[in-house]
């Protein structure tokens, strides 16, 4: 008997919890007259970091990518409310993916490599088959080879995100923290950063992913549909019984 699949987070959800619901709060809601511009920096870093840990906790595992992106929106809260210099939060946007970046790379020369999580994820692929035939068809060296060209590929996209992120943080944030501007600022970049900063990321990311399937096909000789999780795969007809 199979088990059930978990609920699927809807990705709206996501969107106004960490994206929109954030940046109205920072934009409108901290002037003085309203929560003013600690307050509204403090609320609106609530929502997207209290997503977040109620994602960790729900799925009851450490997910790498989740906790930077916790430690990212905590440091943006830190530094807007200490009001250091808007220079530290350029650092810090190119920071967090530039670590990610380089700790995909450095994970090649371990035994967990972090691309396999990344990609080769069980909610993506079905993993047990593709590892039966990469196997069966003596191709799991030209995989693991490939990989690597992979895994650059992909570090790539963060390494972009970085450059990306300091470029317009660089941009927007002219005015002293502590102040209505400062913190309208942040909203804006915020909202920015999801078409300035993700959209070409997940461009590269997009890309890298069709590599790795066609990749995946090549070696194991399956077809996309049988490459795929299972809940991925389209529903098979049932043939007729004869009379």
């Amino acid at each position: 008997m199979s088990k059930p699949r978990p609920k699927e987070e809807n990705p709206m959800i996501s969107i106004m919890l960490n994206v929109v619901i954030p940046v109205i709060i920072l934009t409108y809601l901290s002037k003085d007259k309203y929560l003013g511009p600690v307050w509204g920096l403090v609320v609106a870093l609530i929502l997207p970091i209290g997503y977040g840990i109620h994602t960790l906790v729900k799925e009851k595992r450490a997910d790498f990518v989740s906790i930077i992106g916790i430690i990212s929106v905590l440091l943006t809260g830190v530094f807007g409310i200490l009001k250091l210099p808007p220079q530290w939060i350029a650092i810090k946007e190119a920071a967090i993916p530039l670590i990610i970046g380089l700790a995909i790379i450095i994970s090649l020369k371990t035994p967990y490599p972090l691309i396999k999580k990344i990609l080769m994820s069980e909610k993506l692929f079905n993993v047990p088959l593709l590892h039966e035939k990469l196997r069966e068809q003596g191709n799991e060296a030209k995989f693991e080879k490939r990989l690597v060209g992979l895994t650059w590929g992909f570090a790539s996209s963060m390494f972009l995100s970085s450059a990306l992120n300091y470029t317009l943080a660089k941009i927007i944030l002219k005015s002293q923290p502590g102040t209505e501007a400062f913190t309208a600022e942040i909203g804006k970049m915020t909202g920015l950063s999801y078409i300035v900063v993700m959209l070409p990321s997940m461009a590269v990311m997009i890309a890298v992913l069709i590599a790795l399937i066609k990749t995946l096909t090549h070696l194991t000789g399956l077809k996309m549909d049988d490459l795929l999780a299972e809940h991925l795969q389209e529903p098979k007809k049932e043939e007729a019984p004869n009379a």
